[in-house]
């Protein structure tokens, strides 16, 4: 299990490094330098010392390696557009707030998500069954965007319950949860169902029941446990889509979360700061799936004994 981690901690710097180079060089093919997009009307005299002073006048393979050197050194750099702000700041500043809102909108859309998909798989074919999928279908279809601004205007304007846009206290937080809880409702709730279904059918599930256990001690202690197995991957990744996935909601209601800032970041042409978001973003990514991996081997005792651990 050890050699296992120790290999998969290998695969994870290997793909924060090709991420990386990969985001580097495509910022550095845009026409243009940032300094330019900046500041439109500017003296060639000030325009090439601000480019020497970030070092955009060598090489794009010594910028990258400078850069490489950095990032080692355990600086993801500064910001371009608001010098002396360094990405770990920002950090620390609107990551909080992505991970509040986003975290929430995920347990209650994961939570609820599982249990619409058990609901349905039990009643297989009824009503039930039929609304679930129904509400699955309408909740992967329609865009956020769509289910933000019905919201507003449902409960901000329409009925005036929660506030619009801001973020100065709990009731600011309920139009963007439960905007950002229907994505990840409507999914789990479909894949729930289906792997449900893949279990009861196993010849252990009807062994129990012709044993006479009852279906609620059937579906706690057989059905629930092995359907679950196969969210684990997808809930690390929803995880780790929370920073990185939320900018369409934290635009609509006005969150000042990480999301937001690194789309403004990206139009800014903010080059470091776009690469040090991408850097948090591809770690948190890979951990996520770590995590999977090892929680995958917790549930699942045949991967303990699998070779893909030897």
């Amino acid at each position: 299990m050890a050699r296992y981690v120790l290999k998969r901690i290998l695969y994870m710097a290997l793909v924060l490094l090709i991420v990386t180079g990969i985001t580097f060089f495509l910022l550095h093919l845009i026409p243009g330098d940032p300094i330019t997009s900046m500041v439109q009307e500017l003296p060639e005299e000030t325009r090439a010392a601000n480019l020497r002073s970030y070092g955009f006048d060598q090489p794009v393979w010594k910028q990258y390696l400078l850069y490489m050197k950095q990032l080692f050194a355990g600086d993801l750099g500064s910001s371009l557009r608001y010098p002396g702000r360094k990405v770990a700041d920002i950090l620390t500043s609107y990551g909080p707030v992505s991970a509040l809102v986003g975290g929430l909108a995920l347990l209650v859309g994961v939570g609820l998500g599982l249990f619409c998909g058990v609901l349905a798989a039990l009643e297989r074919d009824r009503w039930p069954d039929r609304i679930v999928m129904l509400l699955s279908l309408l909740g992967t279809t329609i865009p956020t965007f769509v289910i933000g601004s019905l919201l507003q205007y449902a409960l901000s304007v329409t009925w005036p319950i929660f506030p619009t846009t801001g973020y100065s206290g709990a009731k600011y937080l309920v139009l963007p949860v439960a905007c950002m809880m229907v994505g990840p409702l409507a999914s789990y709730a479909r894949y729930m169902r289906s792997s449900m279904l893949d279990v009861v059918n196993q010849d252990y599930i009807l062994a129990s029941e012709a044993k006479g256990l009852g279906t609620a001690r059937t579906v706690m202690r057989h059905m629930l446990k092995n359907a679950l197995i196969p969210c684990v991957p997808m809930l690390c990744v929803s995880v780790a889509g929370i920073f990185s996935g939320s900018f369409i909601v934290e635009s609509i209601f006005a969150l000042p979360g990480l999301g937001r800032y690194f789309i403004t970041a990206i139009n800014d042409r903010d080059y470091y700061v776009v690469l040090g978001l991408t850097v948090a973003f591809t770690g948190i990514y890979v951990l996520s799936m770590l995590l999977s991996d090892i929680l995958l081997a917790v549930l699942d005792p045949r991967l303990r004994k699998g070779s893909s651990f030897s």
